[in-house]
């Protein structure tokens, strides 16, 4: 937006000040930035050594011809590369001459005027080619251990790098520089000729590029006559216990300033180290490694010896068993350590003896790595040692767990026995190791097996019985001993059979032809079938019962006291027991009559009202009589009635 400066009204000097010290100018010219445009020639995509030009465009709008100040930051990838202030209007050119790949990326213009500032769209750059590196060497011929200078160049080439140097394909050594050249200090182990190159990476945000590889130089390492000895004795037939006396020495020693070390280990285990002697003496065993190793350190030329010795194992570790297989508690059960193989021509049998290693193990030594004894209540671990000249070896432990004899079965019925239905029997001991093989029988013939193999394993058998004495001829037997037909029975199955319900009745008291008003009604309603019963009573013209009970009997009673005419209807009863089963008697019709004293009141009243009726009539026929015997005055004849 434009912006007016006001002059002051008092009259006086106008000052004008001007401030650049990173800071805004202070401009009294109306202006407006309207556009900046960055733009890169000759094109955005160039290769290596084009000359290359970023051109800042501002286009500024302005009232009067005085010059403004403006600031220029050109910036790449986010970092301010160059900055210029100058109040021309020309356009601001940025040269990048004979551009790397260093030069690439990515770049915007930023115009500050006074306080106002605008930025053009990023433009991207992109550099392609890298010079070849060359290496060079400060000699070619070298000795084991001596230190050969190598140095890899990027000739032209510009940025933050990372030098690569390599013997063949091996990698063997990278340094990252800010310059376009790397030095590296190569050591060679291995004698020989030696190919070695180079090559950089050049770093470019976010990207990296790498350059091709450089030019080959070959390098011969020749071996230096020194080498490390080692002698072992004996050498051959070494059994366990012969004394093995090792050293390890230097061949073609000469007297050098460098620090001389000898290593003799085996394995991983350092036996012993020196400078120009080392001697060792060990027991030789089987379990050992038999690969030994004399390396000599002279500076950084290392030379190794190895010996791989073969040791004859005298006698095998023991192997513990047990008879039987599985024992139960306080069972005889016999252990056996022995040792498969060994070595007749050194040992002899009777040399060889074997022992439990545990003080109370409780067993007592019957033949030479023979222990015999009882089961323990509970779980022991056993381990048996051989030993032989000196030598001893254990067996890996063995752990004992002894059987728990399976306790007497208790049977019952899951859920209930309704007569008829299918029932579920459950079989159970309480203690006893699994796997537990139970048995359901019947008047002692089997009926089925099921073995129970885990904890929350239950043994479950369905029977359909067909009278109610039938459950008391089941048991069952429980065994976890294979083969044993000794086992412990169950008592007989003792329960409840519950009898569905049957023949449904309902009884009326008094009958139903002598059911008067006033009087009391007893509704009886009796089943067939096991209690307790739950028995309801209703009539056909409501949906809810009348009356409920649960009874231990097979009959109960309903009563309606005080009938009147509106208990007339048609009633029935249901009834139902743990069977679930309803049944449901006929219907019953009960018709409420007239109370007598009602009759007897009506009769009363009809026998009045006739003889209200007579009385009237004969008043009137007496009346009438007494009429037709009077004679009346003769002045009055001619009203008397013919």
């Amino acid at each position: 937006s434009l912006q007016r400066w006001q002059p002051p009204n008092r009259m006086g000097p106008l000052l004008l000040l001007t401030f650049k010290s990173n800071c805004y100018f202070i401009n009294p010219i109306a202006f407006t930035i309207r556009n900046i445009t960055l733009s890169i020639e000759p094109k955005a995509d160039v290769n290596r050594g084009t000359n290359v030009t970023l051109r800042c465009q501002a286009v500024v709008s302005s009232l009067g011809d005085e010059m403004l100040s403006r600031e220029y930051t050109i910036c790449k990838d986010s970092s301010t590369v160059y900055t210029k202030t100058s109040s021309s209007s020309d356009d601001l050119l940025y040269p990048l001459p004979d551009a790397r790949v260093s030069n690439a990326g990515k770049y915007k213009c930023a115009v500050s005027i006074g306080s106002k500032q605008m930025t053009s769209q990023t433009k991207k750059l992109t550099v392609k080619g890298l010079s070849k590196p060359v290496l060079q060497l400060n000699n070619n011929v070298v000795e084991e251990g001596e230190k050969l200078i190598a140095r890899c160049m990027a000739p032209g080439e510009t940025g933050s790098f990372f030098f690569y140097f390599y013997d063949d394909a091996n990698d063997i050594m990278e340094t990252k520089v800010s310059s376009n050249h790397a030095e590296a200090e190569l050591h060679f182990r291995t004698t020989g000729n030696h190919r070695i190159h180079c090559a950089y990476v050049v770093f470019i945000t976010p990207d990296s590029i790498r350059s091709e590889d450089s030019n080959d130089v070959i390098v011969s390492v020749k071996e230096l006559p020194i080498m490390s000895v080692m002698e072992i004795a004996p050498q051959y037939r070494i059994y366990e216990g012969d004394r093995l006396s090792i050293t390890c020495t230097i061949s073609n020693y000469l007297h050098s300033s460098q620090s001389i070390q000898l290593y003799l280990s085996q394995g991983t285990r350092l036996l012993s180290h020196g400078d120009t002697r080392v001697n060792h003496s060990m027991e030789a065993l089987a379990k050992d490694p038999g690969e030994f190793e004399c390396k000599l350190e002279v500076g950084n030329v290392v030379k190794v010896a190895k010996k791989t010795i073969s040791v004859t194992e005298l006698f095998s570790a023991p192997t513990l068993t047990m008879s039987p297989a599985n024992v139960f508690q306080r069972e005889q059960m016999i252990l056996i350590c022995k040792s498969k193989s060994y070595a007749s021509e050194r040992l002899g049998e009777d040399e060889l003896t074997y022992s439990l290693e545990e003080p109370q193990h409780f067993l007592s030594p019957k033949n030479n790595g023979v222990f015999y004894g009882k089961a323990l209540l509970y779980e022991f671990n056993f381990t048996c040692a051989a030993k032989a000249k000196g030598i001893t070896k254990h067996s890996q432990a063995l752990t004992v767990r002894p059987k728990v004899y399976v306790s007497v079965p208790k049977i019952s019925v899951l859920g209930r026995a309704v007569l008829g239905q299918p029932v579920k029997i459950v079989c159970q001991s309480d203690k006893g190791s699994l796997p537990i093989n139970y048995t359901l029988v019947k008047n002692y013939d089997t009926v089925n097996s099921v073995s129970v193999r885990m904890p929350s394993q239950q043994a479950l058998f369905t029977v359909t019985i067909t009278s109610t004495d039938e459950l008391n001829r089941y048991m069952c037997g429980a065994n976890n001993r294979p083969g044993s037909q000794d086992f412990p029975f169950s008592r007989r199955l003792n329960t409840t059979v519950i009898e569905p319900l049957s023949n449904p009745a309902l009884t009326v008291i008094p009958n139903v032809g002598e059911i008067s008003e006033g009087d009391h009604l007893y509704l009886i309603c009796g089943v067939k079938g096991t209690p307790p019963v739950t028995f309801k009573w209703y009539r056909s013209d409501r949906t809810q019962s009348l009356y409920a009970t649960t009874s231990y009997n097979n009959n109960t009673s309903y009563e309606i006291p005080l009938l009147s005419k509106g208990h007339s209807g048609k009633y029935h009863c249901e009834a139902v027991n743990h069977a679930n089963n309803v049944v449901r008697s006929d219907l019953v019709t009960i018709e409420v009559r007239m109370a007598l004293w009602k009759k007897a009141v009506i009769v009363g009243f009809c026998l009045l009202t006739v003889s209200v009726t007579v009385l009237v009539c004969v008043l009137c026929f007496r009346s009438k009589r007494g009429r037709e015997t009077y004679s009346p005055p003769a002045s009055q004849a001619s009203f008397v009635c013919v």
